[in-house]
């Protein structure tokens, strides 16, 4: 048995204590409790008062602190039977558990309670208090609507704290908030501030907050009222109630999109604090750039190491620059090179264009064109005689142009020693060697002086007479 509790934790007395306190405090939070007193002996010479609750089953241990019972309406009395409002705690000295008392009535105050829970279950079973009608609060209403009496602490503290968390823009309906009218004044608030079109001379309210301060029962049972309780579960503007004190419940907090314990705190629902907003923001903002900053950073780190894994400019044109000095330093010489080749056959080409190949070609023609079968005779007959009549024509024009011609005819060509042909008797002078070319072969002469001038006759024989 000790092996098996062995890794049991261990705790101090007062760790117990404190962790049992934590738990009654959270499971039960504030309560209401009905019983008879008992073991009242008036308040404590501190000013407290102890005393118990207690049925035929059971025993509650109570407390009320003296401020707390300085202001109750209906003091306690023993053996009277009563219905306590607070909150459950721990007594750790005497490992007790107890009621801290915040508020006290009668017991006969049954009836009201009896038809409030009647009230509560005939609204529940219609839908009006599930949670699927609420709708989440506006996070930065711009404008508030208030329901609440124009005079008083509860509009004053609703001002004052979103003053101080963030001002905006507030409108208040003036309703009251006790009697017999305030049930109707209230309910039409409600529903006034709902049929306000947007944009108009009054501003629609983005959030309604319902107010009132602390009362009895009887004080806040305008706001246990049907048509009050319609109209909040019917508001399309998101609703906050703030009814009473924290220990005070009432059905239209049920109705509601949010309940809150007080105005003040309804207050601090409404609206978010300007100042952490601002530092949200300022927080957000540095971190942006600080990610910003290190995204950069860490493109920058990248970009270094690629820039190492890759060559340098120098060594990806190295190459390139020495094919291009080499090249550069043989296009001179290339370029001569390819002029001789050029010219060597341009001159070749010229010394093939003579009339012996001339006719070498057409004869080659010929023998290409004669050598076509027969189906192409007819096709190329009448090119052929085109092209020979053409040919004709150029060497009837070859031999006209031609000099040897005019040689036949009986002229002479005379030349220089040096093979220049002489053009004019100016040009000769005394003693000259000269070649005369007859068309058929030379002889040689030399220049005795010039000539006495001969009469020009006239052909009588109708032919054209000298060229020369």
């Amino acid at each position: 048995m000790a092996e098996a509790t062995a890794n049991v934790a261990e705790y101090t007395v007062s760790e117990i204590s404190a962790a049992l306190k934590r738990t009654v405090e959270d499971a039960y939070g504030y309560v209401r409790v009905r019983g008879e007193i008992s073991g009242y002996r008036g308040a404590h010479a501190s000013g407290h008062a102890y005393f118990a609750l207690k049925d035929q089953n059971a025993r509650l241990e109570a407390v009320v602190w003296r401020s707390t019972l300085q202001r109750l309406k209906f003091k306690p009395e023993e053996g009277i039977e009563v219905v306590a409002s607070g909150r459950l705690t721990t007594f750790a000295g005497q490992s007790k558990y107890q009621i801290v008392i915040d508020a006290l009535a009668p017991a006969g105050v049954g009836a009201l309670m009896a038809l409030l829970d009647a009230r509560r279950k005939a609204l529940a079973a219609e839908g009006l208090f599930a949670e699927a009608r609420k709708v989440p609060l506006p996070y930065l209403p711009r404008v508030i609507g208030v329901v609440t009496s124009p005079t008083g602490a509860v509009i004053r503290d609703i001002l004052h704290r979103l003053g101080e968390r963030f001002p905006t823009r507030v409108v208040v309906w003036p309703v009251r908030v006790q009697g017999e009218s305030s049930a109707a004044e209230v309910a039409a608030a409600i529903d006034g501030f709902n049929r306000l079109a947007a944009g108009g001379p009054l501003p629609r309210p983005d959030l309604l907050i319902v107010a009132r301060g602390g009362g009895s029962l009887e004080d806040l049972w305008s706001f246990n009222e049907e048509n009050v309780v319609r109209a909040a579960a019917a508001s399309a503007i998101p609703l906050i109630s703030a009814i009473g004190h924290e220990t005070d419940f009432t059905l239209i907090d049920l109705a509601a999109d949010r309940r809150a314990p007080t105005p003040t705190a309804a207050a601090e629902m409404a609206v978010p604090v300007r100042s952490d907003l601002i530092a949200n923001v300022e927080q957000s903002a540095g971190r942006l750039i600080a990610a910003m900053l290190r995204r950069i950073e860490a493109g920058r780190r990248e970009a270094r190491a690629a820039a190492r894994a890759l060559p340098r400019a120098d060594d990806l044109l190295a190459m390139p620059r020495r094919v291009f000095d080499e090249l550069a330093n043989r296009i001179g010489a290339a370029l001569l090179a390819n002029a001789r080749v050029h010219r060597t056959g341009f001159e070749r080409l010229a010394g093939r264009l003579s009339p012996a190949s001339l006719d070498h070609a057409i004869g080659r023609a010929e023998g290409r064109v004669t050598g076509l079968g027969s189906r192409a005779a007819l096709l190329v007959a009448g090119r052929i005689e085109r092209a020979s009549a053409r040919l004709a024509a150029a060497a009837k024009l070859l031999d006209a142009l031609s000099y040897r011609s005019v040689l036949e005819r009986g002229f002479a060509l005379v030349s220089a020693a040096a093979g220049e042909p002489v053009r004019s008797a100016a040009a000769v002078k005394s003693g000259a060697q000269l070649d005369i070319e007859f068309h058929d072969g030379h002889v040689a002469a030399i220049a005795a002086g010039p000539a006495a001038p001969r009469r020009k006759r006239r052909p009588d024989d109708g032919s054209q007479g000298s060229l020369l």
